[in-house]
């Protein structure tokens, strides 16, 4: 039987914007249910969810009064893409990084891989690490 973790992330309402940004950024298409056509009065997305060719899958929600904990971004969520394949990570690390803080080049380490920490233009924290480097 295969299961899964997937990340799932909060906004402020910002959640249809921060989806499409990964959408661009890791390839794939996004499906977005709102509030409203759930049938409740409220504004904003109830749930999103990203597929990537590469197989990562990503959900999202907008924060809504009296559903869940108050948003606080980026501090109780962060995300890591690792492999071997270093040109298509450090692609993911070039279009994460559009209005992003870097808190760690991507760059080699002492353990012998290619590692970089972020936090992206929507407050998520993002790791990537490539396998062995390149040279």
């Amino acid at each position: 039987m295969t299961q899964q973790l997937n990340p799932y992330l909060t906004f402020d309402g910002q959640c249809a914007d921060a989806m499409d940004f990964y959408a661009r950024a890791l390839g794939g298409s996004v499906r977005v249910m709102t509030f409203r056509e759930a049938g409740m009065e409220l504004d904003g997305v109830m749930h999103a969810a990203l597929e990537t060719p590469a197989g990562f899958h990503l959900y999202a929600s907008d924060t809504a009064e009296g559903m869940g904990l108050p948003y606080q971004p980026g501090n109780n969520v962060q995300i890591s893409i690792s492999g071997d394949d270093g040109d298509t990570l450090r692609g993911y690390w070039t279009a994460l990084s559009e209005g992003a803080r870097i808190l760690m080049p991507l760059e080699r380490q002492m353990w012998g891989d290619d590692y970089g920490l972020l936090t992206d233009r929507f407050g998520v924290l993002w790791h990537v690490n490539i396998s062995g480097g390149q040279d």
